[in-house]
């Protein structure tokens, strides 16, 4: 169902209309400031006690081993209760682990297994906040403003990966003396950033009200806990573009090489990881912007291929770039051509799935996306350390391309989806989705 015409839609602000999501979407933008803030304290501090690649692969690996072991109960959740409590439940739990990172940075802990058993509890807090978040849009927004609100939602998303990690950095050298009976400086000052942050975000969320949708109400079962992956693999729309992003992303991605890069290669220090962190997330911005405005109306699939294909090959120049400026174009041109990905797939994975799933199957792309992040920073670090730095990543982004080519042959209703509308998508994978829904029914 397309968005009717008037001017919200046709200056791109339609999703803007939902006073709940204009306020969900400041919460996010405060909260992932915050976080991206807190990841670059985080990885510095790692690097700064070990000096060892492998050891910045760890701290990815401490955040997704959670999603891995709780995420498809977690969809089951989002689907079985309201998921705006069980969003504030998460970020309860977030500002206890980021007041022990605190504590931790204030008493110069030299520990790094104590920041990974925190990072593990974070990593928790978002297996069950993941799938909520996901499937909590489409009750914010009329179903026509829908792709409009995921556009606008990357948006966000991107403008707050571009100011956490600068201010992330800014904030690591800044010293504030006298507070807490000494020197307050570095990750401490940049952990209470982030707990106020996180403070915005809870008192935003709990004023949103969602639009009521259909909700499991059968008890848990393995049945009931496993229909979103059960979901996924009789789709092949919705299988294709979460596999692809796992394997391209977890080849292709660099950010946990970033302090070595910044430190090692190109000389610029805590500022300049900051800005090398924020590169890929301006690219992005820029290209969410223009979506909003003129949105994805046709060749979806293709769109997608094209997209990541150009991801990889960012990749490779950034791994090969010994010059800063080089190495902020590829970043920014990797991050654009993702963002183009990232709207496809975000707006695949709703349209293409019934409301009372969306839980679960938003369970399993937060899997695949955590796999992709966390567990390719790990796969990142353990790389660097047989191959160094700049081999795994020049390497990662050749893996990246020659998957963008296999991925377009093995799912040819991927490559050739056009609207991104729920009749288009769901008339693609309609003898699949019968498939599925009968796999998850009762027995």
């Amino acid at each position: 169902m397309s968005s009717s015409p008037g001017k919200p839609a046709a200056s791109g602000l339609a999703a803007f209309a939902s006073r709940s999501f204009r306020r969900y979407q400041m919460a996010r933008m405060a909260v992932i400031v915050g976080a991206e803030a807190q990841t670059v304290a985080v990885a510095w501090q790692v690097y700064s006690i070990t000096h060892r690649a492998l050891d910045l692969g760890y701290t990815g690996l401490a955040l997704f081993l959670p999603a891995l072991l709780f995420l498809l109960p977690a969809g089951h959740v989002a689907d079985r209760y309201d998921r705006r409590v069980v969003i504030l439940t998460c970020y309860s739990v977030q500002i206890l682990c980021t007041s022990v990172l605190l504590t931790i940075a204030v008493r110069h802990v030299q520990n790094v297994w104590l920041i990974y058993a925190v990072l593990f509890l974070i990593g928790t807090g978002r297996a069950f906040s993941g799938p909520a978040s996901s499937a909590m849009i489409p009750q914010l927004v009329p179903e026509g403003h829908f792709v409009n609100a995921i556009t606008w939602g990357a948006a966000i998303f991107q403008l707050a990966s571009i100011t956490g990690p600068a201010l992330g950095g800014l904030l690591f050298t800044l010293p504030l003396n006298g507070i807490l009976n000494g020197s307050f400086t570095g990750g401490g000052v940049v952990y209470v950033a982030t707990l106020l942050s996180l403070a915005v975000y809870l008192a935003l969320v709990a004023g949103v009200t969602l639009r009521p949708v259909a909700r499991e109400r059968r008890a848990p079962s393995l049945n009931v806990i496993l229909a979103g992956f059960r979901y996924v693999r009789h789709s092949p729309i919705l299988l294709g573009s979460l596999s692809l992003d796992l394997f391209v992303v977890l080849l292709g991605g660099a950010v946990a090489l970033m302090p070595i890069f910044a430190q090692e290669i190109l000389h610029t220090g805590p500022k300049g990881l900051g800005i090398l962190r924020a590169a890929p997330a301006s690219g992005a911005l820029l290209i969410s912007l223009v979506l909003a405005r003129f949105p994805i109306r046709k060749k979806a699939g293709p769109l997608l291929f094209v997209g990541v294909g150009l991801f990889g090959v960012a990749t490779v120049v950034f791994g090969l770039s010994r010059n800063l400026a080089l190495s902020l174009a590829a970043l920014a041109i990797g991050g654009a051509a993702d963002m183009i990905s990232v709207v496809i797939r975000s707006s695949v994975l709703q349209l293409a799935t019934p409301p009372e799933m969306r839980g679960r199957v938003s369970a399993v792309n937060s899997l695949f996306l955590g796999a992709s992040n966390e567990l390719g920073e790990f796969e990142s670090g353990l790389t660097a350390q047989w191959l160094g730095a700049v081999r795994a990543t020049v390497i990662g982004g050749i893996g990246a391309m020659i998957v963008t080519g296999l991925w377009a042959g093995l799912f040819p209703k991927l490559r050739k989806a056009d609207e991104l509308t729920t009749d288009a998508l769901r008339a693609h994978t309609a003898a699949s989705e019968r498939e599925a829904l009968a796999a998850i029914s009762p027995k």
